[in-house]
């Protein structure tokens, strides 16, 4: 079968603001209630909570607190109903204020309880000297639906609700709903405990909420419906406004991206246009929330995220009310591994606590590209952030690397700094400024501005992101004619399973090739290790993933749209 790749001129950026602009729902839209707020609050008569472990220090004491948030679900629908969770706590001899730090975070489900706070929490509470808490297992898993036998976690657990809400209109299916409760569970525990004798009878009743990645989503929420939450700082959950933005991600891409992988395979992606899903959206997606979400707020995400694209703060950051601070983190993925991200944290974190203002700067967008800062707090330092990929618009750490790289900007008059970067010769650069701040804590508050791309070229915007799926494995051979070996080889490894020439698509470009065909859902990982281990067997590297849209073949960006530089 041959693949004809289609030609796709620029999208402007008028037409794709109003593309946007018709899924716009505004705070008047939405009710005063939702189901959302309904589940939080309702009362199903299954929370508890016990002390397990509790040691005192010189000056601080930590405890392990066994939980049950709520019941959820009946026994029909899933195996595990009450979801039980640990928290654990570092807290001092005599707190000084009433605010607590709870940091929602996973974790699988074990009936062993930890020995003690990890040590971030520790780190956090030592820097603060306040009560800083985590509530582990958010949400609870593996669970089994519908006695399937199948353990599901994380993005499998809730594209699988997901799933059922679009079916059913259920809303009591939405594992949010589970996982927004079990944070405000916590807060009333924390609150409870530290009122204790073991607690020292302690006054703590207000908190700023931080989770990462569908904890940082839970973060939102939290702070969307109740009114103890002060502070929020969701970590690497890129992704308000879902619609717009997932839609952006394919047409960036060209294909779904595996880190979405589970979303793929529920067929959560073949029904974008689903009026249930848009139902979804307006229960569970913060954006919907933002009316509410006026209190400070902490947005810490990856330049190299593999799930969100980088430029994603565009369909939110200026919707968003009250007072709100961004970092993008340079050479770091979804799990911030190795990054400084939770510095800034406990910088945001010292100011919550004692009311202060954060520092005052905004930006603009300007027409000839550059991003304009004016600073009315004076910066310690402003760094220009820049990655380019000549291949494609797509800068996530694991395929292009740790290739972002940085240079001193100077006030360009007093209060005023500039980034700007040329077009590249080829390709895309993503880049954005990253200013440092003193604020009075024991580490420094970094801040950005949003992440530009250049040019502004979306590459795939025409193609349909909602047929069927098969799957792209692509690679890179030694050379051209190791390449032309190794398509053979897996011809013939696929004839061998019964996979004829009709249902595998190779196609060659020099050095590289790309295999595609239509395994069953569930068996993506499966198979794409088996092909994976064979081409590595065979000298072949960088290789990759996609998750197609119908049987296509996504090849580099720069082969599909005119670019500078571009074919």
């Amino acid at each position: 079968m041959e693949i004809r790749l289609r030609t796709v001129v620029c999208l402007t950026l008028t037409v794709w603001s109003f593309f946007c602009a018709s899924h716009l729902v505004t705070a008047q839209d939405l009710p005063a209630m939702t189901d959302l707020d309904r589940y939080v609050h309702h009362d199903d008569g299954a929370y508890q909570w016990k002390v397990v472990s509790n040691q005192t220090g010189d000056a601080f004491s930590t405890a392990v607190i066994d939980m049950t948030s709520q019941k959820w679900l009946t026994e029909d629908k899933v195996n595990r109903t009450h979801w039980q969770h640990w928290i654990t706590i570092a807290y001092p001899k005599k707190v000084r204020t009433n605010k607590a730090f709870l940091m929602i975070g996973g974790g699988s489900n074990r009936p062993n309880p930890p020995g003690a706070p990890d040590d971030m929490i520790v780190k956090i509470a030592e820097a603060t000297g306040s009560v800083v808490a985590e509530l582990k297992m958010v949400p609870n898993q593996p669970l089994i639906f519908h006695n399937d036998g199948k353990p599901r976690v994380e993005d499998d657990l809730i594209g699988y609700t997901w799933d059922q809400y679009i079916k059913t209109g259920d809303s009591s299916w939405l594992a949010r709903n589970a996982m927004v409760k079990s944070a405000v569970k916590a807060m009333d525990t924390i609150t409870a405990f530290m009122a204790s004798e073991t607690g020292g009878q302690q006054k703590v009743d207000q908190f700023v909420v931080a989770g990462g990645s569908k904890r940082g989503w839970t973060t939102w929420l939290t702070g969307a419906v109740d009114s103890r939450v002060v502070a929020i700082c969701p970590i690497v959950i890129d992704v308000l406004n879902v619609h717009e933005s997932m839609r952006h991600h394919f047409a960036v891409y060209g294909f779904w991206a595996p880190a979405v992988g589970n979303y793929v395979q529920h067929r959560i992606m073949e029904r974008l246009e689903d009026p249930r899903l848009t139902d979804l959206y307006k229960l569970v997606d913060p954006y919907y929330y933002r009316h509410r979400l006026t209190i400070p707020k902490f947005v810490v995400n990856a330049a190299g995220d593999q799930f969100f694209l980088p430029d994603s703060s565009q369909f939110y950051w200026d919707d968003l009310k009250g007072p709100k601070y961004l970092r993008y983190v340079p050479n770091a993925d979804h799990g911030l591994d190795g990054s400084d991200a939770i510095e800034s944290i406990i910088a945001f974190y010292s100011l919550a606590l004692t009311n202060q203002d954060g520092p005052e700067f905004s930006w603009t967008n300007e027409a000839d590209g550059s991003i304009r800062v004016t600073t009315k707090t004076k910066p310690a330092e402003v760094r220009l952030w820049q990655a380019t990929n000549p291949d494609a618009r797509d800068f996530r750490l694991e395929t292009l690397g740790p290739k972002y790289t940085s240079q001193v900007v100077d006030a360009s008059e007093p209060g005023v700094y500039v980034g700007q970067v040329n077009d590249p010769e080829i390709g895309w650069t993503a880049y954005f400024l990253e200013l440092t701040f003193d604020v009075g804590a024991p580490v420094p508050l970094k801040l950005t501005t949003n992440v530009r791309v250049t040019p502004n070229v979306v590459p795939f915007a025409e193609k349909n992101p909602s047929l069927p799926t098969s799957l792209t494995v692509a690679a890179k051979a030694k050379d051209q004619p190791s390449a032309e070996a190794v398509i053979k080889l897996v011809r013939q490894a696929f004839a061998v399973q019964g996979i004829d020439g009709d249902d595998l698509i190779c196609r060659q470009d020099g050095e590289k090739c790309y295999f595609n065909w239509c395994p069953d859902v569930s068996e993506f990982e499966e198979t794409a290790g088996a092909l994976t281990k064979l081409l590595k067997d065979n000298g072949c590297q960088s290789i990759s993933y996609q998750l197609e849209s119908g049987r296509n073949v996504t090849t580099d960006a720069v082969d599909a749209v005119a670019v500078p530089g571009g074919n």
